[in-house]
């Protein structure tokens, strides 16, 4: 039988009077760890009792009664549903054991022995004894998808005039004051009683709403709320190069002295790796594979092919002009892939990712001009101007020089070239590339606008260094920024 409220209200009410402890960013117990000592609460995890003190004929979860996206009462969270599938593969009932998420709940739940397992702790956490990690993610930047100018890092020089939300003492406020960024902060509450209080929830609401410009918030909580936000906003993983406390692996906790208990949970997570995946990624968690890079999300399967571009030839020779056009559904001596497949080729094979959308050109007699941002899909390289129907010698050299250099000479080194949806230019890129002798070359027709149109991220990209602009050698129709991912 599911453990009462009232059975814990007295012990429940003692830290909340105190303030109630529960940081809205990492999870449960990062929070204690930051706001006490180690020493009593491992002790008390640890237990005087020796042996194995499961409940075998239950699941017996220690959990937060209102702590959306993790867990609540009504099981609305994705921790809930990760408990619901624990306990149909162990073939037996799931109770709770309800208790704010603050001082105390590790020694008033499951070193009480009021139930066996909390289903997220950080992996490094000393509070509890700990399963093997089964996800990792990070912090993410929000936005409004129709921002302006989207940021990808802590050290866009744009946030020196942007207004920013951010969780006080985590993380990315220390690598945000490395960079003279404190005065651009609007602060949210690092710890509070999660009964009364949410404020990273709060913060995703003031993106929505436009009073801040870009949030830097926990992932799951990010990415939950954004989905839930009835203005688009775009997830973009936080990643920082050399720095190592922008996310963390997750795991479940148990008591010390039970290690048939550990040894069933890590089997459950290993062979129930997909369904757990699958579960993050329904709630928006963002999640990082074992390099610290994204894990995209798999794709709904594509719809039958019923666009114009299904019935255009192949042309003998190189598309010329008027670039955004339907395109041909084949290009011979390429494969062609659609958005699901080509999340499975990044992870299966990590190809290069080359986009060749041109970029706009400073209109004359403009003395101060920037160029509009480029967002692309996460790890591409920027080739603008290889897509035109004839290159000038500059820009031919330039593209055989990069392709060369990316592939360190292989000719086998598969690459994908793409820029918009219906746009003649990545096809005309990937003939080319064909006719240098490249053996494994990919052309992803529905380019940016596909992957956002799939929830994706993109991130924003700097073309590579260029020749100088020569007139082209024939008219050309300027392309369009893509529309931008909402996730």
């Amino acid at each position: 039988m599911q453990q009462s409220r009232r059975q814990l209200d007295q012990a429940a009410r003692q830290p909340a009077e105190r303030g109630g402890l529960r940081q809205r960013g990492l999870p449960l117990l990062s929070a204690l760890c930051l706001v006490t000592g180690l020493g009593s609460a491992a002790s008390a995890a640890e237990g005087q009792l020796p042996g194995e003190l499961v409940d075998r004929s239950h699941l017996r979860v220690c959990s937060d009664p209102n702590n959306l996206p993790y867990s609540n009462e009504a099981g609305e969270g994705f921790e809930n549903k990760i408990a619901e599938l624990l306990a149909a593969k162990l073939g037996v009932e799931l109770t709770y054991t309800w208790y704010p998420a603050s001082m105390g709940f590790v020694r008033n739940t499951l070193a009480a022995r009021m139930c066996d397992l909390i289903i997220g702790v950080p992996s490094t956490s000393e509070l509890t004894q700990n399963t093997n990690p089964y996800y990792r993610s990070g912090y993410v930047l929000l936005q409004r998808a129709d921002a302006k100018t989207k940021i990808a890092s802590l050290h866009d020089q744009a946030l020196q005039q942007m207004k920013i939300g951010a969780v006080a003492r985590t993380p990315p406020v220390t690598l945000l004051a490395e960079q003279g960024l404190v005065g651009r902060i609007t602060p949210y509450q690092l710890v509070v009683d999660t009964r009364f209080d949410h404020p990273a929830q709060q913060m995703v609401e003031d993106v929505a709403a436009g009073s801040i410009d870009v949030a830097v918030v926990w992932g799951p909580i990010g990415g939950y709320f954004a989905k839930q936000a009835e203005q688009a906003l775009t997830v973009t993983p936080l990643i920082e190069p050399g720095r190592r406390d922008l996310d963390f692996r997750i795991a479940m906790g148990l008591r010390r002295g039970e290690p048939e208990w550990k040894s069933t949970l890590n089997k459950l997570l290993r062979e129930n790796r997909d369904e757990l995946e699958a579960i993050l990624q329904d709630y928006g968690v963002p999640l990082l594979d074992n390099q610290g890079k994204p894990i995209l999300p798999a794709a709904a399967p594509a719809e039958p092919a019923t666009r114009e571009g299904s019935l255009v030839p192949e042309p003998d020779g190189y598309r010329m002009a008027e670039y955004r056009a339907p395109v041909p559904a084949t290009l011979t001596g390429a494969r062609t892939v659609a958005t699901t497949e080509l999340q499975q080729l990044i992870a299966a094979e990590r190809p290069l990712l080359i986009d060749v959308l041109p970029q706009a050109r400073k209109p004359e007699g403009t003395a101060l001009w920037l160029p509009p941002k480029r967002a692309d899909l996460p790890g591409s390289v920027w080739l603008p101007n290889t897509g035109h129907g004839e290159l000038t010698p500059e820009f031919q050299r330039y593209f055989e020089d990069h392709l060369k250099r990316l592939t360190a000479g292989d000719p086998d080194r598969p690459m994908v070239f793409y820029c918009l949806a219906e746009c003649w230019m990545s096809w005309n890129a990937a003939k080319r590339a064909i006719a240098l002798g490249y053996r494994q070359v990919i052309w992803y027709p529905e380019g940016t606008d596909g992957w956002a149109a799939a929830g994706l991220p993109l991130t924003v990209t700097e073309p590579e260094p260029m020749p100088d602009f020569a007139p082209a050698a024939k008219p050309v129709e300027t392309a369009k920024e893509p529309a931008r991912a909402n996730g």
